[in-house]
């Protein structure tokens, strides 16, 4: 267990936010975190669980003992007859997993490269893309109740997945503990710690396609049945031309998650808005493009601060500092709060921010 005091935060959250620790602790196995709770001095004090920081928003100094995720490790847990179990330590850099796994000859993830983060973060955020979201591939995870030191494992339908949501974003009563003293209840939101996650990749392998830009990339390269490693490929070229690399320009990745109304909602703002972009969902609700109406109220390329909208992604909040002279959380949330008035003003729509604000 290796214990910093007063450690700066700014190298790791991926939009360079300048900020700093009191106490933070790296965990490297398992056997740090129970030490942690072990601890006279660290155990009662809360916790915050810190991964990539590519999904965070640092708005001060962090008060809270840091719990840095560094636990590695990839491996193949069994091979049946349908699918691939990969389990993967949740210190691991999400991209270098998916990789890894194309690399080992277990396709399945590839509709999800290069998306910024660790594997811990994944299953909290049910992330998601190019029509795969987490849930999709999920097995089974490892998570240490951070108030008994109790190990325990969810599957998908524990994890409770949606939308950009999970059980690890919703909060629970602190006595909802079951008799064999695991957490029980649809909320573990600081309560639990993600260790290790598991995936199945099914066999045999099919092409998650049907976007535009895989679409485009097809015909332009006249591919009819692409690979899982042309997709990973495609996938990464595209991410790269549209979206800021954060060891760049500090970001967050997409700022707002896209908003979901009813078809009723969908056609009145149609009736208005005829280039509104947008796409029916399995449930029969209409998710709306959240860039598309950022940038239809004006916003692509505008900056509050050193708080910018990146010039090719509306989508994406940007940092116009850099080291010492760095954006702000508080400029962040100015300009994040700006846009969501903006876009309710014109379409009646609330936009809901992606990252955590701490």
């Amino acid at each position: 267990m290796v214990v910093e005091k007063n450690a700066p935060l700014q190298p790791c959250n991926t939009f360079g936010i300048a900020a700093r620790a009191q106490t933070l602790v790296r965990i490297h196995a398992s056997s740090d975190v129970l030490a942690v709770l072990a601890d006279p001095q660290l155990a009662p004090a809360p916790k915050f669980v810190l991964g990539g920081g590519s999904n965070i928003i640092l708005t001060g100094d962090v008060k809270p003992v840091v719990l840095k995720m560094e636990i590695k490790g990839l491996r193949l847990v069994e091979e049946t007859p349908k699918a691939w179990i990969v389990e993967a330590g949740a210190g691991e850099a999400w991209h270098d997993c998916v990789a890894w796994t194309l690399a080992n000859g277990f396709p399945g993830l590839e509709n999800l490269a290069l998306i910024p983060g660790t594997v811990g973060a994944s299953p909290v955020q049910n992330i998601g893309a190019y029509g795969v979201e987490l849930q999709d591939r999920f097995e089974s995870l490892d998570a240490i109740d951070l108030a008994t030191g109790r190990t325990f494992t969810l599957d998908a339908a524990q994890c409770g997945f949606g939308y950009r949501d999970s059980v690890f974003k919703h909060g629970a009563p602190s006595d909802a503990v079951g008799a064999d003293g695991l957490p029980r209840g649809m909320g573990l939101e600081g309560r639990a710690v993600i260790t290790h996650v598991r995936f199945h990749l099914p066999k045999p392998w099919k092409p998650v396609l049907g976007y535009v830009d895989l679409e485009r990339r097809m015909a332009d390269e006249n591919v009819q049945q692409p690979t899982a490693q042309q997709i990973f490929d495609w996938i990464c070229e595209i991410r790269r031309a549209k979206l800021p690399d954060p060891a760049v320009v500090g970001n967050a990745g997409s700022f707002f998650k896209n908003p979901t109304v009813s078809p009723d909602q969908c056609a009145d703002i149609i009736a208005r808005e005829p280039r509104i972009v947008h796409y029916p969902m399995p449930d029969g609700s209409i998710k709306l493009a959240a860039g598309w109406l950022i940038d239809a109220c004006g916003w692509k390329g505008k900056s509050i601060g050193k708080a910018g909208v990146y010039e090719k992604q509306a989508l994406v909040l940007v940092n116009r500092g850099r080291g010492a002279d760095s954006v702000t959380g508080g400029e962040v949330m100015t300009l994040a709060k700006a846009i969501q008035t903006s876009v309710y003003e014109r379409f009646g729509i609330r936009l809901e921010p992606e990252p955590v604000v701490v």
